[in-house]
This record gives C-alpha cells, structure tokens and sequence, in this order.
C-alpha cells in the first residue's frame, strides 16, 4: 500500500499537465493503533507545531491539506472527528462502514473505496442467484464486520433469505462451537465477513474440525487471500466464492518497485527512536527498501486502485484550486482545507477507464469482481463474475466456471424444499424460510414470485384446478337462439300462437252460438289473449338474458297464466253455481249475478299475483358456482320465499278449477268441463313438478329450456283440452251446436236429478 501510494504521488510529480510546478509532499503514519495514532492526528491538524482551535475555518491552515486514510473502518470512526470540525478532506481508501457515509456525522469524508452497502447488496445477490436461503453470517468485533452484518439483516427482510446463525469473532472465540451449531442447523453457506486475520483463523480452525461440504462466501478483506489458499487442506472445507474490489492494473508500478528497492545493506535511522520500530516503513527511514520487490507485487492488489485513484482525487482537485494550465499553476491562491474539500467532491473524471466520481454521500460507484477459488489452477483466483453500479446497476456470474464440491450440481442450502407449483407456504418455526406446503384448492392459485404464502382466488371470470399457479378464463354460457332446442321450442311456440289466433277467430264468428256462449263467451278470448301471451314469453329464452327478458320470461308468464287460471277457475264455479247453488243460495247467486263476480274475481286474482310477481322480479345473474370452468348466464331472484307463494298461489287456482269441475262431474254433458279441465290441471301440475325437481337436481345450461317446456306445456294443456274439443263441434259436429241440443241435454240433466 505505501509503494502504491508512493507510485502514484511520485507518477503526479512527473507530470507536466496535472500539477506542471507544484509538487506534492507527504507525510506516511503506521496506523498501530487507535490510542496510538492520535499523536499523528494533531500533528497533522498543528500549524507551527500547535494545534489551534480556531473560531473561523475559513483562513485556517493546519501541516496538511488532505489525509489519505487510514485502512480499517473502526480506525477512521476514531479519528475522523478531529478532522471534520475544520472540514480538511479525508479520501479514504480502505474503509467500508456505512456510518462513514453520514453526511451529519463526516461532512468532509469521501473515499475511493465502495461501501459495505454495495458489497452485501452484490452478496445478496449472488445468494438468490443460486437460491441459498439458509445463511450463516460470521463476523467480527469491529465496525466494518458488524455494519455489514446489520446492512445484510436490513437487506434480505423482503426477500426469502434467513440469516439462520450469526456469530461474532474475537480473539478467544471457540470456533468448534460454532461450527457444531452450523452443522446442527444444517447451513451449507456461510458468509465470512471479518478482517484478514479472524478470516485466516476461523478457516485453519474449520480444516482441524474437519468441516467440509460448505459454500464460503469470502468478503473483500480475504477474498484474495494468499495466506489462506497455501493452508493444507483447504480443499476439504467446500466452494470459495469471493468478492472484492475490480482490481485494475496500474501501468508501470512493477518497474518502480524494482526502481525503488535497494537490496544493499538497509541505511540505519538518523533517528535513534526510530530504530526500535524495526518493520517501519516510514518514509523518514530505509528499513523497508531491501524487501524482495516480488513480494511487493504479488501481494493482494484488491486497494491498489483504491489508493492510487485518491492520491488522484487530492492532484485533479488542486489541480482545479490552483487554476493549473499548460503555463503552470496559480501559486499565488492559498489552499485551505474546506476549499479543496469543495473541489474533490466536484471530481468526476476517468483514470485507467474508470470512472472517478462521488455521490451525496461521498461514496464512489460500486465496482467488484467476484473470484472462485480454483485450488487446482493457477493463478487460484479465477475472475467469473462481476457488480458495478455506474453507469446503471450490472449484475453477472458465469456458473459454468465453478466447481461445485458436489461435483457438478449447485449445493443447496435451505430450511425447507420449495413447494411443488400450486402449492403455497405455510410458516413453520420462526423463520420465514421455514414453511410446510399446501396444495392450493380448487378455484384458487399462487404466485411465487408475488406471494409464495397465499392461496390467491381467481377472478368471477376464472378457474382453476386444485394446485394451480394460475387461472383460466371460463367459457360463457347460456342457450343460443340457433340451437335445435331453441329452435324446435320457437316452432312449437309460433303454432301454439296459430292455433289460439284461429280458435280466437273462429270463436268471434260464432260468438252467438251455444258452444262458444257455455265456453266463457267474452271470457274465452281473454283466456285466449293469455294463452299466447304465456306462450310468446318463451321467446325470451334465448340468448343473453338482461332485465327486460328477465321480466318477460317468468314475471309475464305467471301473471298471464295465472289470469287464464282464474278465468277457467270462475267458469268452473260459475256451471255449478247454475245448476247446484242457485236454488239452494238464491241471494249470493243474485249478489254474483248482478255484480259480475266473475270479473271481481279475476281482477282481484290477477292483482295479488300481479303484486307477487312486481316484488319478486328476477334479475340477471351469473352462475359462478355450479360449474369451475363456466359462468352460465341466467334469471334469478334474490329469495325464492315470495316466488315460491306466486307459484303456490298458482296452484291454489288450479285446486279450486279443478274441485269445481270435479263437482260438476254429473252436469249436462255440454256444461261438462270437468274432463278438460281435470287433464290440463294435471297437465299444469306434472310439468312444473318435473322442472323443479330438475331446478333441484341440474344448474347447467339448459335450465331455462327445461322451464320454456314447462310453460309451453301448461299453455298447450289448457289450449287443447278446453278450446280443441269445443272448435271441432263447431266446425264438425254443427248439430251439437244449436239451443235445441243444449235444452234437451237440461232437461235429461233435470230428469235424471228428479228421479234420484
């Protein structure tokens, strides 16, 4: 890290167009420790070798203008303070923890290197790419490990990923311990997100307990690790994927490391002090200078970028401050701490095809590589995928490059199988990646992808099996008018309505006679009328039903058979009322006489069912629930109670037709209706107790003509029992149709009474 930085430092110095006669200078501190390092801190901040608290940071100018650094996230938290009160930049290269992003906190802190954020959002990733849902998280006693611990946490709360264990790292940690609770649990992924040093003990501790068959997902501080790809048997653990930061080859720094070390005899320290830190590799002493430079180079190049693109940040930002061009720079302008710090946040420039910028928080674009340790080849860390954020969010890994410990097939590492397709979750313990299944039922389906939980319902329109991911659309049914059965119902309509039209005109031109005077007179094209009205009904049968077919289906049917019903049920009661009740009733007789009580009857019939018929109006309604894959489209009421009292008022009115006629059984044989209207009460009765009972027991699609038959036999039953017989004696029996035939029928009626 030095070397590189020295690199880049010296590389700017060299330039004739960054900073043409500036030259940097820089002092280079061993970051020991946190208590250790505060004497490097102030003297950093000091002017004139004292530290000033100054009340205006405008005019302010401590040693330095900028701090590169330090490495770790817990060392930066520490001393970041003490530079931010005078906003003197810090471009930091090594420090990950999201808190440094705090803008409240560190208004003057920018680093070159991602933040945690970006690194677990690429390992989430990486974990639903290859369905890993049961993790472990391994991390360790400082803020870097434990930000991207809770950043993780944060992270997978809306997705199917359980953090199943987590363990934190110190030096006395028992690692076998945790090791026995990770093979309990049955995890086969373990994220180890700690420092170079946890990382290297925890992994010799999980080769001596023989942990194998695991997935590791290495973080950036070890990911490249040489140490630990030399362990003996390292190979038995499992896969290794890491991530780390893109490493990006720095043109010409191998030269400079052989340039710069000197293998002679290392010049001793003018400073006494100095001596004891034998390892220093400070630039006021030598002791570094004769180390292998193949050492130097070949170690973990995952911050070189890192470093050498913020040495970068501080040159392009003077650059700016100074006003340097081709003539040279404006030395002229003094720098202050918070001027450069404006202008480094403004940088946005490409080094080695990279781009250099910051964000709102002074955070720099995501750029990783993720490596597998490909133990047999060489080199170990084979690049097979990568994560950047800039210009737009881009997310690879090429699977065909890893070699799986399970020799070919990814690992899985779950707390539950996933539910077979149709089948949703139901939680299981406490974590929500444990789940038992349920096959989703009948009409309902579920979305994996939207909520693996529930059992959704299909829309009114849909359907679906048991064990469905998705609904069908249902057919739409209802009985078409070019049917056969439509067709043959509208024929035997259209001559029902022939049939009554020409009865209707043969009554009109005998309405004199005998028959047609016995048969109802007026009354009997009444009946007429509401015969073909019962039966033209039937026409609304067909096709899509809406409110007006609805009404003319069974509204306009009952109340023009119930009229009709009424009419025979007077005629009845009228032929007994004549020949059995007047003598024995003489002033009810008269009292129906003189007020028509016929009519009073008929309109007080028709205007309770009338009033039955308006309240219980059907509607149109699709049946969603009879059948899953159709809607079948009907008439339908909200409550059967007051449909069902118009149709047992109906048939009230046929009780009382028929017991009428049947006491009017020994009447003369041409006021003997008991026959005709016997047959087509019966009639009326047999084919509305067929169509409920099939009502009951079938809902499919052929309903309506089930109850279009029944109509139209009612209608043809009265039709042809009651109005056939008397048109065929007015036609073809004439002699049976004088006044002389009817009286001698009275008086063979009288005879027979007075004998008896």
């Amino acid at each position: 890290m030095l070397q590189v930085m020295r690199f880049a430092v010296e590389e700017i110095n060299n330039s004739t167009s960054i900073l043409p006669d500036v030259f940097l200078g820089y002092e280079i501190f061993d970051h020991c420790s946190d208590t250790q390092n505060f004497p490097s801190v102030f003297d950093f901040l000091s002017r004139n070798r004292s530290v000033e608290v100054p009340l205006n940071f405008n005019e302010y100018e401590p040693k330095v203008v900028s701090v590169l650094g330090p490495f770790g996230s817990t060392q930066t938290i520490t001393i970041a303070p003490f530079f931010m009160m005078d906003l003197l930049p810090m471009v930091n290269y090594g420090s990950a923890s999201s808190s440094l992003s705090d803008k409240n906190v560190y208004p003057s802190f920018l680093r070159t290197v991602t933040s945690n954020r970006g690194q677990v959002q690429l390992i989430i990733r990486i974990l639903q790419r290859f369905n890993w849902t049961w993790i472990a998280f391994i991390s360790c006693d400082n803020d870097y490990s434990r930000d991207a611990l809770q950043l993780f946490i944060d992270g997978i709360r809306k997705t199917s990923i359980c953090l199943a264990y987590q363990d934190e790292l110190t030096k006395d940690s028992k690692h076998n311990v945790t090791f026995r609770n990770i093979q309990i649990l049955q995890i086969r992924v373990i994220i180890v997100y700690t420092l170079h040093a946890y990382a290297v003990s925890f992994i010799e501790s999980a080769i001596k307990n023989n942990v194998q068959d695991q997935v590791w997902i290495a973080s950036d501080a070890w990911s490249l690790s040489k140490e630990i790809k030399s362990l003996n048997g390292l190979s038995s653990i499992g896969t290794i994927i890491g991530t780390t930061e893109k490493v990006v080859s720095l043109p010409g720094f191998t030269e400079f490391v052989y340039k710069s070390q000197d293998h002679s005899k290392p010049i001793e320290c003018k400073d006494r002090k100095l001596q004891d830190f034998t390892a220093t590799c400070n630039q006021a002493c030598y002791n570094c200078s004769y180390i292998d430079p193949i050492k130097i180079i070949t170690e973990d190049p995952s911050y070189n970028f890192a470093i050498y693109s913020a040495v970068y940040v501080v040159a392009k930002a003077l650059h700016n401050l100074l006003q340097c061009g081709s003539k040279g720079c404006n030395k002229a302008e003094r720098v202050y701490p918070y001027k450069l710090f404006r202008e480094i946040k403004k940088s946005d420039f490409k080094l080695l095809n990279q781009q250099i910028k910051f964000d709102e928080n002074g955070d720099p674009p995501a750029r990783y590589n993720i490596v597998f340790w490909n133990l047999r080849s060489s080199p170990p860390f084979q690049h097979i995928g990568s994560f950047d954020t800039e210009p737009t969010v881009h997310f690879s890994i090429n699977e065909s490059l890893i070699h799986w410990y399970t020799n070919g097939t990814i690992p899985v590492s779950q707390c539950s199988e996933e539910c077979e397709i149709g089948s949703a979750r139901r939680p299981y313990r406490i974590y929500k990646c444990c789940f038992l299944c349920d096959v989703c039922p009948n009409g309902t389906y579920v979305n994996h992808s939207a909520d693996p939980y529930s059992c959704l319902p299909c829309k009114k329109n849909e359907w679906s099996d048991p064990g469905s991911s998705s609904c069908t659309e249902r057919s739409v049914e209802y009985v078409h008018i070019t049917e056969p059965l439509s067709v043959l119902l509208m024929l035997s309509v259209s001559f029902m309505l022939f049939l009554a039209a020409a009865i209707a005109i043969l009554f009109a031109r005998n309405y004199s006679t005998p028959v047609v005077r016995s048969a109802g007179g007026k009354m009997c094209f009444l009946m007429l009328g509401c015969l073909s009205g019962s039966g033209f009904s039937v026409f609304f049968y067909f096709g899509i039903p809406n409110q007006i077919k609805c009404l003319l289906r069974s509204t306009f049917f009952t109340l023009c058979y119930t009229v009709c019903l009424s009419c025979l049920t007077v005629r009845s009661f009228q032929i007994v009322c004549i020949f059995k009740m007047a003598a024995k009733l003489p002033k009810a007789h008269a009292w129906w006489v003189k007020y028509n009580g016929q009519w009073i009857f008929i309109a007080v019939a028709s205007t309770v069912q009338f009033i039955l018929c308006a309240l219980s109006a059907p509607r149109p309604f699709n049946d969603t629930v009879t059948f899953k894959d159709q809607i079948i489209l009907n008439c339908d009421v909200e409550s059967l109670i007051l449909p069902s009292i118009a149709v047992l008022f109906a048939g009230f009115l046929g009780f009382l037709c028929f017991t009428f006629s049947y006491m009017g059984t020994d009447l003369p044989k041409n006021y003997n209706e008991a026959k005709s209207i016997t047959f087509s009460v019966l009639l009326f009765y047999l084919s509305w107790i067929s169509y409920f009972t099939i009502y009951f027991l079938y809902k499919g699609t052929y309903l309506p003509i089930f109850n279009a038959f029944s109509m139209l036999t009612s209608s043809y039953g009265i039709l042809l029992s009651y109005f056939v017989p008397k048109s065929y004696v007015i036609l073809f029996k004439p002699e049976k149709n004088t006044q002389a035939h009817f009286q001698s029928c009275i008086q063979d009626y009288t005879q027979k009474i007075s004998r008896m």
